[in-house]
């Protein structure tokens, strides 16, 4: 049974914004999406990646939406199954980059992505760095380049926040990001 037919998708965009709630926000590991759960101006989309042609449809659809709705900030695209594998999902990655600056988008969009078994070239899989960029499912986070830039413009020394990230995150430790992240993935925040 696939992870969707046991988790249904409105189960899984709301272990996803209870990640951006209780995580990225409370954690501050995104100065900037505060703001944007405030002003509810994140969407929240579940596809299911086990057809790679549709899901990067969906990637453009979502591109095309954020072009005709400004009061949409920034997408969440949750790949609900077929990316289970974070090999599997580096590959999908590069090539939903790739479909990006094919369809024009490049300098419009940028992806910022995640995965339950992120980890960073280089770095061991159990360092709690990682948990800068895990999430409970995989996703892809469609960023506005134009909203990104401006906000930069207003955050004092925004070079510096991978770095504060990857020191808060070693503080809280992985086991307990661990913890935290399969309560949230299991729907027991």
């Amino acid at each position: 049974m696939s992870a969707s037919a046991e988790r249904p998708q409105d189960q899984t965009l709301i272990a996803t914004r209870a990640w951006v709630e209780t995580f990225v926000v409370a954690h501050n590991v995104c100065p900037f999406a505060g703001r944007e759960v405030a002003r509810d101006t994140i969407r929240y989309v579940a596809v299911d990646a086990t057809d790679w042609e549709r899901a990067l449809l969906a990637l453009v659809a979502e591109c095309e939406r954020l072009d005709a709705t400004a009061m949409i900030e920034t997408t969440l695209l949750v790949l609900t199954d077929g990316l289970e594998e974070f090999d599997d999902y580096l590959d999908f990655l590069a090539i939903a980059e790739a479909l990006l600056t094919q369809q024009g988008f490049d300098g419009i969009y940028q992806l910022a992505s995640f995965h339950p078994d992120y980890c960073f070239e280089g770095a061991e899989q159990h360092d709690a760095a990682n948990f800068t960029n895990r999430s409970p499912f995989p996703m892809l986070h469609l960023l506005r380049e134009a909203g990104l830039e401006e906000a930069l413009e207003h955050y004092p020394n925004p070079e510096a926040i991978p770095e504060r990230n990857v020191a808060a995150m070693r503080e809280l430790g992985a086991a307990a990001l661990s913890d935290a992240l399969l309560a949230l993935r299991d729907g027991k925040r």
